[in-house]
């Protein structure tokens, strides 16, 4: 009965420390954007300390070295489309341009969507995902790629010193529609407080349990 206590004011806890934490996330999402960080604060970056920080970055986009991440959002089946920007820091950041389509491929950043000369890119900055993803693991030797994965998708490109983190764009439209960003879903899971009204109420089934044992064992003595 203590363990089932202990479980279920642990699961109190983790909901108090969950709410603070989308608390924190959302003012991040919503807040004036911020430069993006550069080489001297990439050690800080953490999980639900800097993601979803709303940053800004300016330079120009290198098109001919673009990565499509295999995706599926609201609008369907299709791919993330990844550019470097050279930023005017003098480093390399990933940015998520946004969504196409499947039937769109051909036509996405690599034609119809490219932006030419300097630009300033907004939107949240994101941890790498490392490995893959849709039980699949990224093939850069063929080109394949399941998640967005900075280092490995900087190393197939040869982008060399490159930011740790990648930026998903905000909905500003790109030349023909695509991609379309602003696409990114800030969601936490928050079940703990089903959790702790599961152990304790088993806690509590313990407790009648060994008050129904007792009253028994009174009654045959």
């Amino acid at each position: 009965m203590v363990g089932f206590l202990a479980l279920g004011t642990w699961q109190v806890e983790r909901r108090a420390w969950k709410l603070d934490l989308i608390a924190r996330v959302d003012d991040r999402i919503h807040a004036p954007p911020v430069p993006a960080p550069g080489p001297a604060a990439w050690r800080g970056i953490a999980a639900r300390t800097t993601e979803y920080l709303r940053v800004r970055a300016q330079g120009r986009f290198r098109h001919d070295r673009e990565t499509l991440v295999q995706a599926v959002t609201e609008l369907g089946p299709g791919f993330w489309v990844l550019t470097p920007l050279d930023t005017d820091q003098g480093f390399s950041l990933l940015v998520n341009r946004g969504f196409v389509p499947q039937d769109r491929r051909s036509a996405s950043g690599r034609r119809q969507g490219n932006v030419d000369g300097p630009v300033i890119v907004t939107g949240l900055l994101r941890l790498t995902e490392p490995g893959g993803g849709f039980l699949r693991s990224n093939d850069p030797a063929n080109d394949r790629w399941y998640s967005r994965d900075v280092a490995a998708i900087g190393a197939a490109r040869g982008l060399g010193a490159i930011a740790p983190y990648f930026v998903d764009a905000d909905a500003a439209p790109n030349p023909s529609g695509w991609p379309r960003g602003g696409l990114t879903q800030v969601r936490f899971r928050n079940s703990h407080l089903s959790y702790a009204l599961t152990w304790y109420g088993l806690a509590m089934l313990v407790a009648v349990g060994l008050v129904l044992l007792i009253r028994h064992r009174r009654s045959r003595s």
